[in-house]
């Protein structure tokens, strides 16, 4: 309105200022008659009454098109898609926020240093463990996706293929290739692991399989659940396709009783129990077997295979596995302990027997810095920054495990000469985050065995362990 008002002023100014001059004129100056005046005078009214309608919807016009220019302009900004980078990523978002693509990356280089390896020579390396790329997102609000391959260790491997149907917080379904639930190790993240290598419980329980799953958490996290149906894995396993019509099923839950109280070094204390029941049938191509790696990446266990049927043992039936596992953070201080059985039927020509392998570990962790170690790592309070004389966090950590293999397995199904019956493993470890996306690690891992070489126990292994990651 203050816009049409100066315009119409801007107009009418020429018009007025032709009257009032009129109007002061002397009377001698006034060469034109009286009749002639108002006839004039008539006339010119006139015209300004157009002139003045004419501006007047000229104005509106002008008025309607800079309206509708602030509604195409608001309407293209509530329609526009936000580009955010940040330490979780790189995040492409619409703006109702009901399709996303997000995308991160973890990247691990290794370092790994043998000590007394005489016996069994060990090459000391440097070697990209993980370099995944990580692609996530949402699509029509309800359906997530998750597609991450891994080009770590001079191989190509899918780890994660799989969509998320979100009816509920306490009820999701996930189908495609993902980690079973068993394992609590094995369930953290690669890059929130608080050593270079996961302990030895984490032979005996799935990796990724291919499968359908329901799960969810009730009460924000209080009890979380999963149960799974998936093609079946050997243990460690990590598999894109079935070779059996069998199919494995696996069910987890998990209670943090405390999450909600006000006790805050009671918050984060969880326990649960996970399990998977299914059959396996090998071949001498295709065992169904798995073999067991140390800290170090090194085999001391597999079964006789040697691809001809007297010599190759297989999976030959029944296989369930039992996991109890907890963890405790509390302040500056973390721990976390499972247990695994692994039962196996085991066949080989005419023999057939129930093996039964068992594992365990309990690690430790303290923040030297004030910082709080969690499930999924640590977050520095204050990240690198020199200028600021900040350091980031600083951590050590500690563990025990062990791996028991069943006697039965010797000497039918396995050769005592080249496979252990036993690893018993200690370790401790300095971790430094710099941020909550840049972390260095440093481990020294021994382990003792009972058997695995023809002249009794194998040499003890002794490894220095470094890691550089970065992930976002």
């Amino acid at each position: 309105m203050k816009f049409r008002r100066l315009v119409l002023t801007a107009a009418l100014l020429p018009v007025l200022g032709r009257g009032i001059a009129a109007q002061d004129a002397p009377p001698g100056d006034q060469g034109t008659p009286p009749a002639q005046d108002e006839g004039r005078g008539d006339e010119d009214k006139g015209d300004l009454r157009k002139r003045l309608e004419e501006l007047e919807q000229k104005l509106k016009i002008l008025e309607r098109q800079k309206e509708v220019e602030q509604e195409v302009g608001a309407g293209k900004a509530k329609d526009a898609a936000t580009v955010v980078a940040g330490k979780d990523g790189f995040v492409i978002k619409s703006a109702d926020g009901a399709h996303q693509l997000k995308i991160r990356a973890l990247l691990q280089t290794d370092g790994r240093f043998w000590g007394d390896d005489q016996v069994k020579p060990a090459t000391d390396t440097f070697e990209l463990r993980r370099a995944r790329p990580i692609i996530e997102g949402t699509v029509s609000k309800f359906f997530d996706f998750r597609i991450v391959p891994d080009f770590g260790e001079g191989k190509t491997v899918l780890q994660d293929a799989y969509v998320d149907w979100r009816f509920t917080p306490w009820m999701r379904l996930r189908a495609g290739k993902f980690k079973s639930p068993v394992g609590l190790e094995r369930l953290q993240s690669a890059g929130d692991i608080v050593f270079v290598e996961r302990a030895l419980p984490a032979n005996l329980v799935p990796n990724r399989d291919v499968g359908l799953q329901l799960y969810g958490d009730v009460l924000e996290g209080v009890f979380s659940y999963a149960l799974g149906v998936f093609n079946g894995v050997p243990d460690a396993g990590n598999v894109d396709l079935d070779t059996n019509d069998s199919k494995e099923t696996a069910a987890r839950i998990f209670l943090q009783p405390f999450k909600r109280s006000s006790v805050q070094s009671l918050q984060s204390l969880g326990f649960g129990v996970a399990a998977t029941y299914g059959h396996s049938l090998g071949t001498t191509t295709a065992t169904g077997l798995p073999s067991y790696k140390t800290s170090g990446q090194q085999t001391f266990f597999s079964y006789r295979s040697d691809g001809t049927v007297p010599n190759t043992a297989i999976a030959d039936g029944r296989r369930y596995r039992v996991s109890p596992q907890a963890y405790w953070y509390a302040g500056r201080f973390g721990a976390l302990a499972e247990y695994v059985e692994s039962y196996q039927e085991v066949g080989r020509t005419t023999s057939r027997d129930d093996l039964k392998n068992r594992a365990w570990q309990v690690t430790a962790t303290f923040a030297l810095s004030d910082d709080r170690p969690t499930y999924k790592g640590i977050a520095p309070k204050r990240p690198f920054d020199p200028a600021g004389h900040a350091w980031g966090a600083f951590e050590i950590v500690a563990r025990a495990s062990a791996l028991k293999v069943d006697d039965k397995a010797f000497t039918v199904y396995a050769d005592p000469a080249t496979a252990a019956s036993e690893a018993r493993e200690r370790g401790v470890g300095f971790n430094w985050y710099a941020s909550r996306n840049v972390k260095l690690m440093l481990d020294y891992i021994q382990t003792r065995f009972s058997g695995g070489d023809a002249a009794g126990d194998r040499e003890d292994e002794k490894v220095l362990l470094d890691r550089f990651q970065i992930s976002f």
